[in-house]
């Protein structure tokens, strides 16, 4: 990479969660190694790993597989749903073959195992980071496209509620407003009293379990 593109291009954001002290200075002192990265954060445990991709929002994270809490696998999943354009290498201590296809699933980039070199490190950082930045603009378009479609629903939730519809269309928008983990209460109480006045009971008994968890 030429000292032109390295000043156009940002930092690559790098969080490390590892639950030995060791393995995490080690960690970020290869990366510093690497003048293209920034280290973000550091975590303990797959718990304080979420947290902190939550508040930072990592490009990477750098994480072992077997931590308290939560371990790294889990943790990434978490982390997946929170911010979906983040990309992970995972380290271990051993091979554990079992854990790939969870893995690959998961998207997870690159599989480290200790001990590793500053090069291997910093390769894996390099190829994820490509990889991160060529995903991210697609992931954007479709957040973009998907707060559109959010907008449109609830612009047609609002009329549909005056107009008190409970027709099949009406039916439609709000179930699928319900399908966002985030949906507005108000939307789920409305979508409760169509399943009453139409007495969809089974989905109202589901309905009723996520509205007293959300309580």
């Amino acid at each position: 990479m030429s000292a032109t593109d390295s000043s156009s291009t940002p930092k690559l954001r790098v969080l490390i969660a590892d639950d030995f002290h060791e393995t995490r200075r080690s960690v970020r002192l290869m990366l510093s190694m690497n003048p293209d990265v920034i280290v973000v954060a550091i975590a303990k445990d797959g718990r304080e790993a979420v947290e902190l991709a939550r508040e930072h929002h990592p490009d990477i994270v750098v994480m072992d597989i077997n931590m308290p809490q939560v371990d790294g696998l889990a943790a990434f999943k978490q982390i997946s749903d929170i911010h979906p354009d983040t990309g992970c290498i995972l380290i271990s201590a051993q091979k554990e073959i079992q854990f790939l296809n969870a893995a690959i699933t998961l998207g997870v980039q690159e599989y480290l195992c200790k001990p590793f070199t500053i090069e291997e490190l910093n390769d894996a950082i390099n190829r994820v980071g490509i990889q991160v930045r060529q995903k991210r603009p697609s992931l954007e378009n479709a957040s973009r496209l998907h707060k559109q479609s959010e907008s449109y629903l609830e612009k047609l939730a609002k009329e549909y509620a005056k107009e008190k519809r409970t027709d099949d269309l009406a039916l439609g928008v709000f179930e699928q407003l319900a399908e966002n983990p985030a949906c507005e209460l108000r939307w789920l109480r409305t979508l409760a009293m169509l399943y009453i006045i139409r007495q969809e009971w089974d989905k109202l008994k589901a309905l009723a379990e996520r509205l007293e968890k959300s309580l």
